[in-house]
């Protein structure tokens, strides 16, 4: 059943994550959170909004030579007895109020307080961004209407402690399996131990030096590691399978394909499967777009060692950053919250960067 709710655009970022946080919006429930923001948005003569799903985006039109995107996820992780909102002092508590409807408020007070920005803005308020990618809105507007992601520069709002974290790393999981011969265990000399021709590839990867490469002045640390490892076949025979994990966490100036690569011959002679990949994404600081935003924002810039959306931008051709209110660790706990300082000052160095 449908919740028949609003959104006040006129309540300050605080108050507006207040509202958020208390339309339930756990992945795959988003329609009267999707209904509430398109319903706002609507309202506001200086956007043209569209839905697609429960992907909502709204758009300035104003000729201007430079566009943006700012946009943020309406879904969160299950509940964990952690609504409503609750305000202790000077942090927000509740289920989203971190990851990242604190983000979310801040994009819609730009959209409603800010109608002749100094650059053309798209803001994207999508759906689905905490489970399988095949339902991430992000991924299927790429898909549907790549158009609307166009952009010289690209904000996500997640939770980055209200700093400027560039990029972020690319991700790529491998199997790498060695192979032998079964045997009775009394008769090993019969067969070859699998497990045993594994070794090397442990040796390997205990020596392997990960590169650290300077990307627009920001050191990116690369790593390979196990983080699995299977095989035998029962207590009285030599295993003719061992499969070692492998994750691989690479630079945005790599491509999935040259990622895929590397491994490939660091693992020189062994069966390497790929299992999962996704792109890192590159900060374009030297852009003057993102120039014009590290100065209004005044904060360190860092890189991102995990992996978020932006890296679908970059996917498009756009560079793109994470700045959001709220400190990542802090996602999907139970005792979730956001320093309303983040959302304030997140509001007020976004809206001063698109108004200067």
């Amino acid at each position: 059943m449908t919740v028949d709710v609003s959104l006040d655009l006129s309540a300050g970022a605080v108050d507006l994550t207040v509202q958020l946080v208390d339309i339930e919006s756990v992945s795959r429930n988003e329609q009267a959170i999707a209904d509430a923001v398109e319903d706002a948005l609507r309202e506001l003569d200086h956007l043209s909004v569209t839905r697609h799903g429960h992907t909502v985006v709204a758009r300035t039109e104003l000729g201007r030579g430079e566009r943006v995107v700012i946009a943020g996820h309406l879904d969160t992780v299950p509940l964990n007895d952690n609504l409503p909102a609750r305000r202790e002092g000077e942090l927000l508590h509740g289920l989203g109020t971190c990851d990242m409807k604190g983000g979310d408020a801040v994009i819609l007070r730009l959209a409603a307080t800010v109608p002749e920005p100094n650059r053309d803005v798209t803001f994207i308020l999508y759906e689905a961004e905490e489970i399988d990618s095949e339902f991430n809105g992000l991924n299927l507007l790429s898909q549907s209407h790549p158009e609307l992601m166009e952009a010289d520069f690209a904000i996500l709002m997640e939770p980055s402690n209200a700093e400027v974290e560039a990029g972020c790393q690319g991700t790529l999981r491998v199997e790498v399996r060695a192979t032998g011969e079964r045997a009775h265990s009394a008769r090993s000399w019969k067969g070859v131990n699998a497990i045993h021709r594994a070794t090397p590839i442990l040796e390997r990867l205990t020596t392997y030096e990960p590169r650290k490469p300077l990307i627009d002045g920001l050191e990116y640390h690369e790593g390979l590691n196990a983080v699995g490892i299977r095989g035998g076949v029962a207590g009285n025979v030599l295993p003719d399978e061992c499969v070692v994990e492998v994750n691989y966490r690479f630079a945005p100036d790599r491509s999935e394909e040259e990622a895929q690569q590397h491994v490939r011959d660091v693992f020189e002679g062994y069966d390497v499967r790929v299992t999962d990949s996704a792109p890192g994404a590159l900060p374009g600081l030297d852009l003057p777009a993102a120039k014009a935003f590290i100065e209004a924002v005044g904060r360190e810039v860092n890189p991102k060692f995990g992996w978020t959306d932006v890296a679908r931008f970059t996917a498009l051709g756009i560079p793109a950053v994470n700045f959001g209110p709220g400190d990542p660790m802090l996602a999907h706990k139970q005792d979730e919250h956001v320093p309303v300082e983040h959302i304030e000052r997140c509001e007020r160095q976004l809206k001063e960067w698109l108004s200067s």
